[in-house]
């Protein structure tokens, strides 16, 4: 070891610490091992045999070197904690000193206990072996009073389970229990333990049967009570399984007993044979007359059930967030974790109760329905239990968001059925009121409207789920509100209610057609007599240019020039239908009603709707329109799109066989019983009189009637759109543009019938034959086939003024009559220029006199522009001046005229100025024309 003054000497050396630490990283690993390492015997150990002093001298410089280093390095490190180390020894001295006077303090404790040891006495020890039993004896009583209380702990029990306070009489008896723990070790406890535990079950049992109260008639301050007793018991999740239970016990027990009511009402004694009945076949005894009562009260009954389940769950959602509320405030994350387990249990368990309780009471009112024909009830009968189980369906769409697929399977095979029956009595009645429909007006007012019917008052009032859609009050909120809201807090929306029986009566009908006497006074003042104009016609009319009312100024030849045609003036402008229209349209009415109630028919429904119309469309077509004349005329009087609609209506709807074929197939059989057979006008109905215009009035009355029909069909057609299938509007477009649309097209063929025997074409072609056309000279005055046209035409003005006198005949009708009879007399015009064998020049320009002449006084007797057919007479009477060249072309042109006038016209009219070989090329042009016709 170095001393402290090589220390100093070292320290006071100059140094090189880059050299240092070289020569310390160079000193051998060795010598920096364990302490028993020999450094002498080492290095003499490495000595060569050889020795040579320079070497050994150098090396042993170098180990100096090396000691020098590290003992500077060693002297660096002691002054440098020199510090820590000063520090350290006067703790240590500290530590010394305190231990010294802890010393002392012992020495003088254990001086001080056995100076206390010496100076107890016997009496102190007494004293407090006496405080001790003192202490004892008043905890022996307590626990005696204690035992005392819990002695007659039952009597308080049974009294609050009388007063159903199960919280207090389950945290009680829990109470008891625990203290009955403490104090187990006395004797009487054990038996007391014992009856503790079966008053708990007891309250269990009880708790049980008052959970199933909820399920007939749920009380807040009652479920509260149940809710609050199972949670003291910590069975939450239990009594949720079992309330589920009470609720499908309860459907079952509930309709069960409500049918056994009216079954043991109805069979008058009080056999307990139906008790043992199963369900099922308990539903077969109901009768028909208590058959809709005892479904209403099912359904009442049901409903109690399931508006108790829906309280059931508000309560839950409602205590739930407090519970959330209360929960966040506390600190217990476990017993918070608790209770949101069990609250998620019992959510889930709710809303999956909600499916399935809906599930038992769809069965049991499916099994109720299947119980009974539907098929015996009237139709308004029926239409009321189709309300009664469609109100069900809302209420189980609200309840659990349902579509009720299994009530709409069964009631939707069962409408079905029974509308398929129903609709073929209608059809068949139908057929019988055409048959027996003596087509007079049925007065009704001038504001009627399908709306005002009984049978349509559901289209005007809002829907309510406690009224029949035919007996619905009208809303007063725009905002929706749900029947479990509507009635959580009282009432049933399964009431019958006798006083929803429309009480007023339908003010449709007119009296005698017209609204006022002043009415039916003014209706049989014609407007083209030489009377004077009405006053109310005066106050009517309106100049048409300028929108004034000169009252004064009106004359009966300004209302004569401004309405030729309008035979409608003298009467009041209400709707034309007959007894068998309105007929049809309640009979739509009702077929909405129950497509209203039930939409998933909706299709079979319109189907329906529309036989209704193709069979009052086609009896119109067959009384009044059918001509197989009418269609040789080539004027296109029948549209195709009305020849199709009449064909498939024929196909699809009407039975033309007499009698059914033995010989044919069952489908064929079952085809035509959806079939009808073709009606038959009444025998009543005269269509053959010439005086009344070939029955005109019966025909306006039935083709107008057809006509307003369809405008009613075109009104309602929004609201079927709304409730028919997406997949079957298809048909109901069809239905519109190939049907509906076409009742209006029904006016020219049958009208055409009348138009035709209105007027004597034939001695106007006998007339017009006794014509000398072969004159030399141009004529000045027309021949006499014109007046005698003209009086014809006048003859029919004041023909159909006479049927106007019956029945208001609408401007559309009587323009078509017109325009009919005008287009026939210009035909026959043709037609008997046509028959001319000898024509002339000046016979030409007498042909056009004549025209001129009729149409200048026709176009006094109608305010129809322009003429029908004017053009047809004019250039057939112009075809004469053509030349050859010009005449073929015209030939194929005007193919509107027969192979006979155009023949007429070579011949006689052009013979004089064109040669044999030219006429003989004009009639094999015309030969081409009428090959393809024949």
């Amino acid at each position: 070891m170095l001393t402290l003054e090589e220390f100093r000497e070292l320290r006071e050396q100059p140094s090189d610490p880059q050299a240092e630490q070289e020569l310390i990283n160079s000193i051998e690993q060795v010598y920096f091992s364990a302490d028993s390492f020999d450094v002498v015997k080492y290095e003499l150990e490495k000595l060569p045999s050889v020795l040579n002093l320079q070497e050994l001298e150098a090396y042993r410089d170098k180990l100096k070197q090396q000691q020098a280093a590290v003992s500077k390095k060693v002297a660096d490190l002691i002054l440098e904690k020199q510090p820590a180390y000063v520090k350290e020894l006067e703790r240590v001295t500290s530590l010394q000193t305190g231990l010294q006077l802890a010393a002392v303090i012992c020495t003088n404790g254990r001086r001080h206990l056995n100076i206390a040891k010496e100076g107890f006495t016997q009496a102190s020890l007494g004293l407090l072996a006496n405080q001790r039993k003192r202490q004892l004896l008043i905890g022996l009583l307590k626990s005696l009073r204690t035992i005392k209380t819990l002695q007659r702990t039952d009597v308080r029990l049974s009294e609050m389970l009388e007063e159903e306070d199960y919280p207090g009489a389950i945290q009680l008896c829990l109470e008891c229990q625990k203290a009955a723990s403490t104090f187990k070790h006395y004797s009487c406890i054990s038996e007391l333990n014992s009856k503790l535990q079966d008053t708990l079950e007891q309250i269990e049992e009880q708790l049980d049967v008052a959970l199933s109260k909820i399920c007939k008639n749920f009380d807040i301050n009652h479920y509260t009570k149940v809710q609050q007793a199972y949670r003291l018991l910590g069975k939450t999740q239990t009594a949720m399984d079992q309330l589920h239970m009470h609720f499908t016990q309860a459907i079952h027990n509930t309709v069960f007993q409500v049918v056994l009511g009216y079954v043991e009402l109805c069979a008058g004694n009080t056999d307990t044979k139906f008790q043992k009945l199963q369900y099922k076949d308990l539903c077969t005894h109901v009768t028909p007359d208590s058959y809709i009562p005892c479904l209403a009260d099912l359904c009442k009954a049901l409903w109690e059930v399931m508006l108790s389940y829906y309280r059931t769950m508000e309560w839950h959602e409602k205590h739930d967030n407090e519970d959330t509320a209360s929960a966040s405030e506390g600190s217990n994350m476990i017993g918070t974790e608790e209770t949101n387990f069990d609250r998620g249990y019992i959510k889930k368990k709710l809303e999956h109760g909600l499916t399935r309780i809906w599930q038992d009471v769809q069965l049991k009112v499916k099994t109720y329905l299947l119980g009974t024909d539907l098929s015996i009830f009237k139709y308004d009968d029926f239409i009321f239990v189709l309300d009664i189980i469609s109100r069900l369906m809302q209420v189980g769409e609200e309840f659990c968001g349902s579509k009720s697929e299994v009530l709409q399977e069964s009631i939707r095979k069962q409408s079905v059925n029974y509308f398929k029956n129903y609709h073929r009595t209608r059809l068949d009645e139908l057929r019988m009121f055409l048959e027996n429909e003596t087509w007079e007006l049925c007065p009704v007012k001038s504001n009627f409207s399908i709306l005002q019917l009984h049978e349509f008052k559901f289209m005007e009032q809002s829907r309510s789920p406690s009224v029949s859609p035919s007996k619905q009050p009208v809303s007063t909120s725009s905002k929706t509100v749900t029947l479990f809201e509507q009635y959580c807090s009282g009432g049933n929306p399964f009431e019958i209610q006798a006083n929803h029986k429309d009480e007023e009566t339908e003010d449709v009908l007119a009296s005698n057609g017209y609204e006022s006497d002043e009415q039916e006074k003014s209706a049989y003042q014609e407007y083209d007599s030489d009377s004077d104009v009405p006053e109310e016609l005066k106050r009517d009319y309106v100049d048409e240019q300028t929108g004034d009312v000169p009252v004064k100024s009106v004359s009966r030849e300004t209302l004569k020039s401004r309405k030729k045609s309008d035979y409608s003036l003298n009467k009041v402008n209400a709707p034309i239908l007959t007894n068998t229209t309105l007929n049809v349209i309640r009979l739509v009415g009702k077929y909405m009603q129950m497509m209203n109630i039930l939409k998933p028919i909706a299709f079979d429904v319109i189907h329906f709707m529309s036989q209704l119309f193709d069979y009052y469309l086609y009896a119109i077509y067959t009384f009044f329109g059918r001509n197989d004349s009418l269609e040789s005329t080539g004027l296109g009087l029948s549209s195709s799109r009305l020849r199709t609609t009449l064909n498939r209506i024929q196909e699809s709807l009407i039975d033309l066989e007499v009698s059914a074929d033995p010989t044919a197939t069952l489908t064929a059989a079952e085809e035509r019983k959806e079939k009808v057979p073709s009606p038959h006008l009444s025998q009543l109905v005269v269509l053959t009189s010439g005086d009344t215009l070939y029955g005109l009035a019966e025909r306006v009355v039935a083709t107008e009637s057809l006509v307003f029909l369809a405008e009613q069909f075109e009104f309602l057609q929004p609201h079927l759109d709304a409730v028919m299938p997406a997949v079957k509007k298809p048909f109901l477009q069809q239905f519109y543009s190939q049907t509906v649309s076409t009742a209006s097209e029904l006016r020219k063929p049958i009208y055409w019938i009348v138009a035709g025997k209105a007027l004597d074409y034939e001695q106007m072609l006998l007339l017009m034959a006794n014509v000398k056309w072969d004159v030399k000279e141009i004529m000045s005055q027309h021949n006499i086939y014109v007046d005698a046209l003209l009086k014809e035409f006048e003859q029919f003005n004041r023909r159909l003024n006479e049927v106007s006198k019956r029945v208001r005949i609408p401007l559309p009708v009587s323009n078509i009559l017109w325009e009919h009879c005008i287009r026939l007399a210009n035909r026959t015009i043709v037609e008997g220029y046509a028959n001319v064998k000898k024509c002339s020049n000046e016979g030409r320009a007498l042909m056009q006199l004549d025209f001129q002449q009729f149409l200048m006084k026709l176009e006094k007797l109608t305010d129809i522009r322009p003429i029908p057919d004017k053009e047809f007479v004019e250039t057939y009477i112009k075809a004469y001046y053509l030349t050859e060249n010009d005449m073929e072309r015209w030939i194929k042109e005007h193919r509107e005229y027969s192979t006979k006038q155009l023949t007429n016209l070579v011949n006689v009219c052009l013979g004089s100025h064109i040669n044999k070989k030219a006429r003989q090329k004009l009639l094999a042009a015309i030969d081409d024309i009428d090959r393809p016709k024949r």
